[in-house]
Order: C-alpha cells, then sequence, then structure tokens
C-alpha cells in the first residue's frame, strides 16, 4: 500500500488559503452592509481651473474647447522645436582651472551659471574674460559649447 502523498505542509497551505478566502467574504460583505446603512453612492472628486481638487462639479460656461489636431502626443520633430542653443549668448567667464579643464560662464542677461568643458573651448580662455557661447543639453544640465573669447 502507498503512503499518502497529502503532506503537513499542503495541508497547512490550504488552511491557510481558506483562511484568506474566509476573510475576503468578510470584507465583502461589511462592504455590501455599509453600502445599505449609508445610501450616498460615490463620492466624487473635481479638479478645478488651478489642478486643485474639490467636491464642487466645475462651471460648464467656463468650458474651453480644444480641437484635436492641436494636440501633440509625443515630442515633435527637432527642426519644428525651437532651439536655442543655436543663438551665440554672451557671458563672463566666472571660474576656470586650466589644469583641470574646466570651469563657469555666468550668462550676461540671465545671470545664470553654464558649465564649460575643454573640450567645447575654440580658443583658451581664463577667469573674468567676455565670451559668446551656445548650450548644449549636458547629463547635468545645460553645457556652454563653441565658446570664443570676445
Amino acid at each position: 500500500m502507498a503512503k499518502s502523498q497529502v503532506t503537513f505542509n499542503k495541508i497547512e497551505k490550504e488552511k491557510k488559503r481558506l483562511k484568506k478566502r474566509e476573510e475576503k467574504q468578510k470584507k465583502k460583505d461589511a462592504r455590501k452592509s455599509e453600502a445599505k446603512e449609508n445610501p450616498q453612492g460615490i463620492q466624487f472628486a473635481y479638479v478645478d481651473y488651478n489642478g486643485n481638487l474639490t467636491d464642487t462639479p466645475p462651471d460648464p460656461s467656463m468650458k474651453i474647447k480644444v480641437e484635436a489636431e492641436s494636440i501633440e502626443i509625443g515630442i515633435p520633430k527637432k527642426e519644428d522645436r525651437e532651439e536655442e542653443a543655436t543663438v551665440d549668448k554672451q557671458g563672463k567667464v566666472s571660474f576656470f582651472d586650466s589644469s583641470k579643464g574646466f570651469g563657469f560662464i555666468i550668462d550676461s542677461v540671465s545671470q545664470e551659471k553654464y558649465f564649460v568643458h575643454v573640450s567645447g573651448l575654440l580658443e583658451e580662455i581664463q577667469e573674468n574674460d567676455k565670451v559668446t557661447y551656445e548650450l548644449e543639453r549636458g547629463q547635468k544640465g545645460m553645457n556652454a559649447v563653441r565658446v570664443k573669447k570676445i
């Protein structure tokens, strides 16, 4: 005669499965009874014109009609995008370490700092030089490239 194939572990797993099923059924019954006692229905949250969640619906007179053709999905092609990198900007070299090969340029209009690497230089620069440059996206932000002295 062969032994039974039901092991202790299988019995324990079956008990856990049945217990989980019973708990799920109890929760379901509790939700049903709560819905009968408090028949408010589904609570709604609306988004107002500033992007905040509210409990009042938006005013239909302020609705804006949007044409489906005006919605862009994805990233526009490179020639369609406005490229600020092609515009020559002017600035001043605030810091440059020629031994390490990098520095920073402060834009003369916006006062923003941009990283510059020796590989992006067209000619040698030093601190306090006035320069023209173009911007390109780097790994950690915008980098100044094609840097020339004025």
